[in-house]
């Protein structure tokens, strides 16, 4: 399996300076972050640390669901996965405090009990979901 490779270039303080966050694998993109944005509950155009661990487990998580529905006997049409991930204070700097997870599917061969039961399968199955097993993982999972 294949290593995947990003890269920050920061500059200056933590309060005062900034940097830009590279997806150097895939070469799809450059992002800006500072501390001040990543604090603040406006992002102001720049992305964090949190938004892409919440991209990485949500896109982690789908895949593991849609993998698990298959083994269930059931057809995903549809998944819609979302991610939240909370920072909060720790002594001393801080912390993940909680990540949520929130998916509504549409699904062929499952019930809602055997979409509940993968879905949870899923979140304890995911990579991403196994990298993170320091920090509280809820799931809210239902067909729409």
């Amino acid at each position: 399996m294949p290593t995947r490779t990003s890269r920050t270039a920061w500059n200056g303080t933590l309060q005062d300076g900034s940097g830009q966050v590279e997806l150097t694998s895939s070469g799809t993109g450059t992002f800006e972050v500072s501390f001040p944005k990543r604090a603040a509950e406006e992002a102001g155009g720049t992305t964090s640390p949190e938004e892409l661990i919440a991209a990485a487990h949500s896109s982690c998580y789908a895949m593991q669901l849609s993998a698990l529905i298959g083994e269930a006997g059931g057809t995903p049409q549809s998944l819609d996965v979302t991610a939240s991930v909370t920072l909060g204070p720790d002594n001393p700097g801080f912390k993940l405090t909680g990540i949520k997870l929130v998916v509504r599917g549409e699904v062929d061969g499952l019930d809602a009990a055997g979409f509940a039961k993968v879905a949870q399968a899923a979140k304890e199955s995911c990579p991403v979901s196994k990298a993170l097993t320091g920090v509280e993982i809820t799931l809210d999972a239902a067909l729409e």
